[in-house]
């Protein structure tokens, strides 16, 4: 290649400094100057590390008015005006928020600083008449309605589940301080929320229904993320690079970004999206990755599915409806919405008859990281020793080695704490989920549940295993249910693979594999 390829605008979620610096912008501003034309309110939901600061940052510098940012980019040739707004950018993603202090400090913060520059009434006392004051003074010192820009409202409550009292303070805390721009639409020019989630019983969305949602609407389905043409487009030079180091041609090098890192559907009937940020990081450093959880999965999301005691194999196969994906309640039993919304399922296919959503993970990045993640808290293999665990087991089966893979499977459920197992069965059905999946990623692994039954089947380039799980039974119960019911029965023509057939008790006193039979076909 003769010539480098243009800068990857790794962590930088600033338009301004983007611009200045010459790093590559995949440009959203034709659906910017529409979103800005078109409407006044919007809320925009979207996992992290999706481009939300991103465009927050390009609408910030569009209403204050930096023509110079925007040269050869579509705004610059549809805009002429380029009128300066006062913008009132608030950005809740950086403070932990673990008491409401951390929160009215925050927001304090930010009005101090805004009062700094458009005054303060003695009068207003408390958060939402202070915001009120703020937006009013801004136009009425400049001329010029006020723009209100709130990146990751959502942070603080989705920090507090979990925790009802705290999520009650929050709630009552955001209903006074977003409840301001209701009161004050004769003095606001555009205002844009952006999260993870939507909170259904938060007031800013109760109390605000002007606030245009546009995370399920055809229209903007791309503001965020990086569609397949765009990647193409914008990152061809970066592909070339890839593929070589790689030592894949263009097209299999195309087909691995597509498998891993594409597949984010935020509504059935558009093209699938790339993680951005998994992208730039795969370009920078030449190689495959999990990328997007190296950068650290919220706890809530595990604090979520153990405090229900979720099936994780029904949560990665859902059936749902618009209102369960669109609004998350609080208190809700139901963590699937948080999940979805959170970027770790996305939309699989629609049925437009009943307009009921199938949900599944986007891609093998999200799957695999996932699974990886959800180890330590489902089993008693630390999080340090876990891809090493994997490996092992992997190793073991393709070697034939069934005593010491079924024992280093023994591990995996081995020192469970016993508070965190609320239904065995149920417990021990996850962990087998987790490990096939994980599994599955290396040899070709099955993972079956029906009434209670548990199968599992391995199938390496030499060996197949086709296992039977029992809860408080016998292992030769196990192993004769294999043989009655023929679960074997498709694998006995393969003369290239030893067909093992292995029968396991699981106990719900020990929570573990108790006895196991083993027969070679």
């Amino acid at each position: 290649m003769n010539r480098s390829p243009q800068k990857l605008p790794i962590g930088i979620q600033g338009f301004e400094s983007l611009r200045n610096d010459g790093y590559l912008y995949v440009d959203k501003t034709r659906q910017i100057y529409e979103l800005i034309n078109t409407g006044r309110y919007y809320f925009l939901s979207r996992p992290r590390r999706f481009g939300k600061s991103l465009l927050i940052s390009t609408i910030r510098c569009y209403y204050e008015g930096k023509r110079e940012l925007f040269d050869g980019l579509y705004i610059g040739t549809q805009e002429h005006e380029w009128k300066k707004h006062p913008v009132l950018f608030l950005d809740l993603n950086t403070e932990k928020y673990d008491s409401p202090e951390s929160l009215t400090n925050v927001l304090n913060e930010m009005l101090t600083k805004w009062e700094s520059l458009y005054g303060r009434e003695e009068a207003e006392v408390g958060l939402g008449r202070r915001f009120q004051g703020v937006i009013q003074r801004a136009h009425e010192l400049t001329g010029q309605r006020t723009v209100i820009l709130v990146d990751e409202y959502d942070k603080p409550m989705l920090q507090a589940i979990g925790n009802p009292e705290l999520q009650a303070e929050y709630r009552a805390m955001l209903k006074s301080f977003y409840g301001a721009l209701k009161s004050m639409d004769e003095h606001i020019k555009f205002a844009m929320l952006t999260g993870v989630t939507k909170f259904g019983k938060v007031s800013v969305f109760s109390d605000l229904n002007s606030l245009n949602d546009i995370s399920m609407w055809d229209k903007y389905y791309d503001i965020c993320g990086i569609n397949e043409q765009e990647m193409l487009q914008y990152f061809s030079d970066h592909i070339a690079l890839l593929a070589e180091s790689c030592g894949l041609s263009r097209d299999e090098c195309v087909g691995r970004l597509r498998d891993n890192y594409d597949g984010y559907h935020f509504l059935p009937s558009v093209p699938g999206l790339y993680n951005p940020f998994s992208l730039l990081i795969t370009f920078a450093k030449r190689e495959f990755g999990d990328y997007w959880f190296e950068t650290g999965t919220p706890t809530y999301l595990v604090t979520l599915l153990r405090a229900h005691d979720y099936n994780l194999e029904q949560m990665a196969n859902s059936v749902t409806d618009a209102d369960v994906l669109n609004c998350v309640d609080a208190d809700s039993s139901n963590p699937l919405p948080v999940i979805y919304q959170s970027g770790y399922l996305t939309i699989k296919g629609y049925d437009p008859e009943f307009k009921l959503y199938t949900l599944g993970f986007p891609n093998k990045e999200v799957e695999q990281g996932f699974m990886k993640f959800l180890v330590p808290f489902y089993s008693g293999i630390d999080r340090t020793q876990s891809s090493f665990a994997v490996s092992q087991f992997v190793r073991d089966v393709e070697s034939g080695e069934v005593d010491a893979f079924l024992n280093r499977l023994k591990s995996f459920f081995a020192d469970t704490p016993y508070e965190l197992v609320k239904n065995t069965e149920n417990h021990y059905q996850n962990v087998l989920y987790i490990i096939s999946r994980l599994a599955g990623f290396y040899v070709n692994a099955e993972y079956h549940t029906s009434q209670g039954r548990i199968d599992m089947v391995l199938q390496t380039v030499k060996h197949t295993y086709v296992m039977e799980f029992k809860l408080n039974g016998t292992a030769e119960e196990a192993l004769q249910q294999i043989k009655d019911k023929q679960y074997d029965q498709p694998y006995r023509a393969d003369c290239g693979r030893d067909l093992i057939l292995i029968g396991l008790n699981f106990s719900a006193t020990t929570r573990n594999i108790d006895r196991y039979v083993v027969e070679v076909v």
